[in-house]
């Protein structure tokens, strides 16, 4: 039986390694709190808080933080499979190396995130914003930016092959040495005014 927690506060509490397998948080604060190496399955959190918690080398699968606000969070090597990240926002957290594979993370909010060489694949992250982020040097395999704010991200010798470039414009972004696909070049051109015959 699914265990479901609502409008809790935790505050310096260690869940070091903890396994969250089917525990539902609604609107709770998580403050200091040590979720190093922490593995979650079908875990969700739903409007919660997390302020200075650590999420170095845990790993979520089939988990949700739905509209839930991360700051000055440090997710250093965590990973996440499979998990709905949608209308969460991330501010002043450590994200690097960040890895992600599949799952929704529509309209999460990372502006200016250090995101260097993160490995995000099979991705939708429909009118996220990534305005100012770094990604130099990630990998962006098969992720759906349609209608993200992309405006002055730095994608400088990242690999965005397979994904949905149809909403960035070349001319606000860094770009010098990204890795696209021949038909990304073609959406890109035309996004310039050029006309391919």
């Amino acid at each position: 039986m699914p265990q479901t927690i609502e409008d809790e506060t935790f505050r310096h509490t260690d869940w070091y390694a903890e396994e969250l397998t089917d525990r539902h948080f609604v609107r709770c604060v998580f403050t200091d709190v040590d979720l190093t190496e922490a593995v979650s399955r079908g875990a969700s959190f739903t409007g919660c808080d997390f302020g200075g918690v650590s999420f170095n080398a845990s790993r979520h699968t089939d988990s949700a933080f739905v509209r839930c606000g991360f700051r000055r969070c440090n997710l250093f090597e965590a990973e996440f499979t499979g998990c709905k990240l949608v209308g969460s926002t991330f501010e002043q957290c450590a994200l690097r190396p960040l890895r992600v594979s599949g799952g929704d993370w529509s309209f999460v909010g990372l502006p200016g995130a250090d995101l260097r060489g993160a490995q995000l694949g099979d991705v939708r992250m429909r009118e996220a914003d990534l305005s100012g982020a770094d990604l130099s040097g990630a990998t962006l395999a098969r992720v759906d930016l349609s209608a993200a704010h992309l405006r002055g991200a730095r994608f400088t010798g990242a690999d965005l092959r397979g994904s949905d470039l149809t909403g960035l414009d070349p001319t606000a972004v860094e770009r010098a040495g990204a890795v696209i696909d021949p038909q990304q070049a073609l959406v890109l051109a035309q996004a310039l005014g050029f006309e391919i015959r």
